[in-house]
C-alpha cells in the first residue's frame, strides 16, 4: 500500500487518487491494522452491519466516517453547523440505546424521547436511500 500511496499526486494536468477498501472481520475500528491504515487516509466511509440491520442503505455509519472537507471554510457555516448537530443527535441516541434496551422508551425523559425521535427521522429520511427506491 505504501508504494501505491507514494504515487498519489496532483499536477497541472490532473490528479491521481486512490480508494482503499479495508475489510475488518471483527468490525473493530480500533484494532492495530485498521487503526494504522486509517492514520494514512484523508477520509473514511465506514459501512456498518448495524446500520444495514436497520434497513438503511447505503449502510454508512455517520459516526465512524470522517471527511476533511467537513470544514466550515469549505462547506460553509450553516452546512457545518447542521452536520455537527446531526452528529450530536446521533451520538446522543447511540448512548441512549442501552437504556432503551434495558428499560424501554417509557423510562426516558421527554428530552431523551425527542432525541430518539429526531434520530429515527434522520436515519430513515435523511441517511437512507430506501425511501426513494
Amino acid at each position: 500500500m505504501g508504494t501505491m500511496q507514494e504515487r498519489i499526486t496532483t499536477t497541472k494536468k490532473g490528479s491521481t487518487i486512490s480508494v482503499q477498501t479495508i475489510y475488518m472481520p471483527a468490525d473493530d475500528l480500533t484494532a492495530p491494522a485498521p487503526a494504522t491504515t486509517f492514520a494514512h487516509l484523508d477520509a473514511t466511509t465506514v459501512l456498518s452491519r448495524g446500520v444495514a440491520e436497520l434497513g438503511i442503505y447505503p449502510a454508512v455509519d455517520p459516526l465512524d466516517s470522517t471527511s476533511p472537507i467537513r470544514d466550515p471554510n469549505i462547506v460553509g457555516n450553516e452546512h457545518y453547523d447542521v452536520a455537527c448537530g446531526v452528529q450530536k443527535i446521533l451520538q446522543d441516541y447511540k448512548s441512549l440505546q442501552d437504556i432503551i434496551a434495558i428499560l424501554g422508551m417509557d423510562e426516558l425523559s421527554e428530552e431523551d424521547r425527542l432525541i430518539v425521535l429526531c434520530a429515527w427521522k434522520i436515519q430513515c429520511s435523511y441517511l437512507s436511500y430506501s425511501r426513494w427506491l
